[in-house]
């Protein structure tokens, strides 16, 4: 008879411990754990929990039993906390809301499996992912206009292509295989060199597409040409201020993709209205505001915003459209958001109803990457491309014909070579618009010596303090033995993020006190007149200027500045009607005594063109590198004549100077995936997260 050992009592701890040392020496390696560690981390710590319930609740075991199984639970627990610091966007699959992939759901069956527990029938199977469906809300509304169109039009014609279309071969090899982590980790890792951007056609040597008056670029007309030919699902992805708007409007006018759907952020639905009657003269489009009582369901394009699109969900799925628009596509990033969950859903009822099932869908981003590459996820699933966890079939039979297989080095090049000949398009300014006045962003450090100054400071330091407490509370936490507690430096360095990032995910639920976000806040209302004031000083001598804060208060106190000097201002904010915001850019663009734009950073920082001025003060630092590209851009774009220049007004000897670093250091996933760069990221952790990694390291080493 065998000996019982002590794992008879858990048998899953054993099977954990190793796969947590796995993902360990993969996260120690200094790379970024790729999807398939992310899943067997999140996998880990979700039967970590199960187990530790079971063992609390188990009234068979003995106090020492029930001690020692929870100690090696613990101990399971530090290794996923002390991965977790050195790449912390671990974080986000331990939150509530994380969706668990069927990848997931097979690792939990096959090492349950493998420790012997007995699995009902449901755990035993493992189904794919429900398809996203956006909720039936209770708000739901039928213009007018679209019933007197139902009625005009009550049956649509049949449609036999898709069933006359030629069955696709099944593919085999890859059957069992994952995929969806793959062909993400192909992307982050880089791309040899190459950029992300199918094949184009050759532009036509004469443009016959664009109205008079209205010249296409090179770069847009390949891209007019390319749909022409039949090309249907777009990640367009060129960089802000190159002409996305009219590139996809022609795309749908040379294809026919009428009606078309466009869902755009709400600062420019106006604007989308404007742009159709400027590049395709001879369609009609309507904009939905509200409840739709102004729209025209007759119209050729139809544009609705975010945030009204789930009172119309019930008939915008039904009125035949052909071609689907997703402005700003990064704003469906997150899978679990209401939003993604709508847009999603329209796509696949277009899709459905589409003659021959095929209909124009463009998603347009000049930012596809914010945090992670699978922003990708819901982009993708939008344009067809991947079906839940797995590759849809044409993906997946241009993967089949490459004859590899994830465990072939050479596959990860040909799948995101794949992948981007479903149709990503990513071309650069620096490349495509030689024409387009340079572009450079100027530091101007100011000195917060004012009493609201030295507080800022203050605060500085004792949030310092207060990290050091919590780091030093870590290590004597982790120290066992006798001796002094003396951390190597992989150590430190683990401890130190430990600590920012459990700090930052206390602070983001705190309503009072200090944290790093309301220091920021602090340090954007100490530098308001400062920043006014040397943009007031910019309007006087150079003309036009677009000011960007974060906050409404500092752009309040910018605009009284301005009053004061004389100056004529508009604002740009998220509280205005598409029509008040679309009034107010014609103004700036238009009016010669308008000189100072006043933007939001949030609502204005997209879809706006304000290349009337050439200077851009930004008041307040962003937390993410897009959102300060994406400020800047709405000047340095196609229509601009001079040279662009950001100024940022940087609070000296603050940790705003660590965040204007920082920010500049965050641009490498985007560079990697999509423009080819082989530049290592220096850094998994946010921007809030790495400010405080350099605010504890300054007071651990004493500099003030």
């Amino acid at each position: 008879m065998r000996p019982r050992s002590r794992d008879d009592d858990a048998p899953i701890i054993p099977i954990l411990a190793r796969k947590v040392r796995e993902v360990e020496a993969k996260a120690q390696t200094g790379a970024k754990l790729g999807p398939t560690n992310r899943t067997k981390y999140q996998v880990i710590a979700l039967l970590m929990r199960e187990e530790r319930a079971r063992v609390k609740a188990d009234t068979e075991q003995t106090d020492i039993n029930r001690a020692e199984l929870l100690k090696r639970l613990d101990g399971i627990a530090q290794i996923l906390a002390k991965t977790a610091a050195r790449d912390t966007s671990l974080i986000t699959l331990l939150e509530p809301d994380a969706g668990v992939s069927t990848v997931a759901q097979r690792f939990r069956r096959d090492w349950l499996l493998e420790s012997g527990a007995e699995l009902s029938p449901d755990e035993l199977i493992i189904t794919r992912e429900p398809e996203v469906k956006a909720p039936a809300p209770a708000n739901q509304v039928v213009p007018a206009s679209v019933r007197m169109r139902q009625l005009a039009n009550p049956f649509l014609a049949p449609d036999f292509s898709a069933a006359q279309a030629a069955p696709m071969s099944r593919a085999r090899r890859l059957a069992n295989w994952d995929l969806l982590g793959p062909l993400f980790k192909s992307f982050e890792y880089g791309s040899g060199g190459q950029a992300a951007s199918m094949d184009m056609p050759e532009a036509p040597a004469l443009d016959r597409l664009s109205p008079p008056g209205m010249d296409l670029m090179r770069h847009q007309a390949r891209f007019v040409e390319s749909a022409r030919l039949g090309h249907r699902s777009y990640l367009l992805a060129d960089e802000p201020g190159l002409g996305k708007t009219a590139q996809s409007l022609l795309a749908a006018s040379v294809s026919n993709a009428y009606p078309l759907l466009a869902i755009v952020p709400n600062v420019v639905k106006m604007n989308w209205a404007r742009e159709v009657e400027l590049w395709t003269p001879n369609r009609r489009a309507t904009v939905i505001h509200g409840d739709g009582h102004t729209l025209d369901a007759f119209a050729d394009v139809v544009v609705v915003n975010y945030d009204v699109l789930d009172r119309h969900l019930a008939w915008l799925g039904t009125l035949g459209f052909k071609g689907m628009v997703v402005d700003e596509a990064h704003f469906i990033k997150n899978l679990q958001s209401q939003r993604s969950k709508h847009v999603l859903s329209l796509a696949e009822q277009i899709r459905r109803r589409t003659p021959g099932g095929n209909p124009l869908l463009m998603a347009l981003t000049g930012t596809p990457l914010i945090n992670d590459v699978d922003d990708f996820r819901a982009i993708w699933q939008f344009l067809g491309w991947i079906d839940g966890d797995k590759p849809a079939p044409a993906l997946l039979q241009r993967l089949e014909e490459t004859g590899l297989t994830p465990a072939d080095p050479s596959f990860y090049a040909e799948a995101r070579a794949a992948v981007i000949d479903m149709g990503i398009v990513r071309r650069r300014k620096v490349d495509v618009a030689a024409d387009l006045p340079a572009k450079r962003i100027a530091d101007l450090p100011v000195e917060l010596d004012d009493e609201l100054g030295r507080s800022i400071q203050k605060a500085e330091r004792e949030l310092g303090a207060r990290l050091v407490v919590r780091y030093n509370a870590l290590v004597a936490a982790r120290h066992s033995g006798p001796g002094p507690i003396a951390p190597d430096a992989d150590q430190r360095d683990s401890y130190i993020r430990a600590v920012a990032h459990a700090e930052l995910e206390d602070s983001k639920g705190q309503t009072t006190g200090e944290n790093v976000f309301t220091m920021v806040r602090k340090i954007g209302q100490a530098k308001a007149g400062l920043a006014a004031d040397y943009a007031a000083q910019l309007a006087r001598s150079v003309g036009k200027v677009v000011f960007f804060a974060k906050h409404i208060d500092v752009m309040d106190a910018a605009e009284d500045l301005f009053a004061k000097r004389e100056l004529r201002t508009v604002s740009l904010r998220g509280d205005q009607s598409a029509v008040a915001r679309q009034a107010a850019i014609d103004a700036f663009n238009n009016d010669p005594d308008v000189s100072i734009a006043v933007c939001s950073l949030t609502a204005a920082g997209v879809g706006v063109n304000l290349q009337a001025a050439s200077n851009v003060v930004l008041a307040e630092l962003s937390w993410t590198a897009a959102e300060q590209t994406q400020a800047i851009d709405r000047v340095h774009r196609i229509g601009q004549d001079e040279p662009v220049t950001a100024w940022r007004i940087i609070a000296a000897h603050t940790i705003d100077a660590r965040i204007a670093d920082l920010i500049g250091s965050k641009q490498g996933l985007a560079a990697r995936a999509l423009d080819g760069s082989q530049e290592e990221d220096r850094s998994a952790d946010s921007i809030q997260a790495s400010a405080l990694v350099y605010l504890l390291t300054q007071a651990l080493d004493g500099t003030p």
